[in-house]
């Protein structure tokens, strides 16, 4: 096993020993496993857990058999209880989605703040197997039958070589202590519903079923590689990206043969499907303003294309920055940092920087879009200037207007991100401490 482990790490070129690797570990048997052999194999590592509060005293004990775990293997240990209940309701997503959300920003946390590398979870054959048929009945592309990939940016699936029989035969060999997630027996959510009443069914019919779909999962991803190549030969022609966001030329889609495809293929990566490509294809000589939705992205005809283009779902949220937050991931990714002044410091002249004053700054901040009636006083000015009227002197676009951000201490503008700041948040001659910040 731990050779296959090792083997499968380096065919994937998912890792290598100079990397720090952040293991989500949630106390199950499929975790556990993961981190004995990433133990065994003497990697940098550190143990992630996500208390997600849904099982009540039973979630409590799983984080408690985890931290041991961690003492155990002497590395680093971090975990964070989450109200997953109430985010899901506040975000109108299930609590499967609300779970994953919340586990992989904190990943990207923890990753940023302790120096990670990668994070990696316990995904396995068998889980691939579910994903594929979940996928598919749910409707998908092409890249919904391969399933989980062993490496998608900076995270990692390592354990997607073996089955969980094997992972059992593995833990029983070893006597490997884990935990056993009551939840999971329930059909209650539709995964749960495939593993205990699908596969049995397609077992009965196909006792090799799994080795004939992991055969598939490999020919579908040759399939796919070409695929992809394909439309990026035609999209990469004349799809046109403007800050943050897309442009298609109507006309040239018009002329694609299988459009409705090619369109699926660029917007299913912002939460449409293909009955959304094939209802915008239909109505792509209607006139301009018409309007499609996903969770998080819209697209508008307008005139001669097709703009995408992220939600404005938090234009009358607002979002709170406490003086010890050193990064902030939502809405927009921030990167905070409090230093002395020294003879030797000058200013940033990048305007995704803004340095600023420490001693003029009252707690907490506040991130906010921008509003009617808002007015600052642009740096190297004394007096007062609406943003209305900022944005078009510096020719600002409609969608780069709502995209725009202001950061704000004490209900007064410290920074219009990515443009300028406040001449009263300076530094000066007196200035002892700054507080820089980033946009990412």
């Amino acid at each position: 096993m731990l050779k296959r482990f090792l083997k499968f790490i380096q065919e994937e070129n998912l890792v290598d020993s100079s990397n720090k690797i952040l293991l989500g570990v949630s106390g199950g048997i499929d975790s556990v496993v993961m981190l004995d052999l990433f133990s065994k194999s003497g990697f940098n590592i550190g143990i992630s857990h996500c208390n997600f509060g849904l099982r009540g005293q039973e979630s409590d004990e799983d984080n408690s058999f985890v931290e041991l775990l961690a003492q155990k293997h002497d590395v680093p240990f971090y975990t964070k209880k989450f109200d997953t209940y109430n985010h899901a309701k506040d975000q109108s997503i299930s609590i499967q989605m609300a779970a994953r959300d919340l586990r992989v920003n904190w990943f990207e946390e923890i990753k940023f703040n302790h120096g990670y590398n990668y994070y990696a979870t316990a995904h396995h054959l068998d889980d691939q197997i579910e994903t594929i048929l979940n996928n598919f009945f749910r409707g998908t592309g092409i890249s919904g039958l391969h399933g989980i990939l062993p490496k998608c940016d900076n995270l990692i699936h390592p354990m997607l070589f073996c089955f969980r029989e094997q992972i059992e035969t593995y833990a029983n060999q070893y006597q490997i202590e884990y935990r056993v997630d009551s939840s999971n027996k329930k059909t209650k959510y539709t995964r749960n519903q495939i593993r205990h009443q699908l596969i049995p069914v397609i077992k009965n019919i196909y006792p090799n079923y799994q080795k004939t779909i992991t055969d598939n999962i490999q020919r579908l991803k040759q399939v796919e590689n070409i695929y992809k190549d394909q439309i990026q030969n035609e999209f990469g022609k004349f799809l046109e990206t403007k800050n943050e966001y897309l442009k298609l030329p109507v006309k040239k889609l018009r002329n694609l043969q299988d459009s409705e495809t090619y369109l699926y293929e660029v917007i299913k990566h912002y939460g449409f499907n293909y009955t959304n490509s094939t209802n915008i294809i239909l109505s792509i000589d209607s006139s301009s303003g018409k309007c499609f939705l996903s969770d998080t992205h819209k697209i508008t005809k307008d005139r001669d294309y097709l703009i995408i283009e992220k939600r404005n779902n938090n234009e009358q949220r607002e979002f709170k920055i406490e003086k010890d937050k050193n990064i902030l991931l939502d809405p927009i990714k921030l990167k905070i940092q409090s230093q002395d002044i020294s003879s030797s410091f000058k200013i940033s002249k990048n305007q995704n920087i803004a340095e600023v004053d420490s001693a003029k700054l009252k707690y907490p901040l506040v991130l906010r879009k921008w509003g009617k009636g808002d007015f600052f006083c642009p740096l190297g000015m004394d007096q007062k200037k609406l943003l209305s009227d900022f944005f078009i002197d510096n020719k600002v676009s409609v969608p780069d207007k709502e995209r725009t951000w202001i950061l704000t201490s004490d209900k007064q503008i410290v920074w219009i991100i990515g443009h300028r700041i406040d001449n009263r948040f300076k530094i000066t001659e007196s200035t002892i401490n700054i507080l820089a910040i980033e946009c990412i």
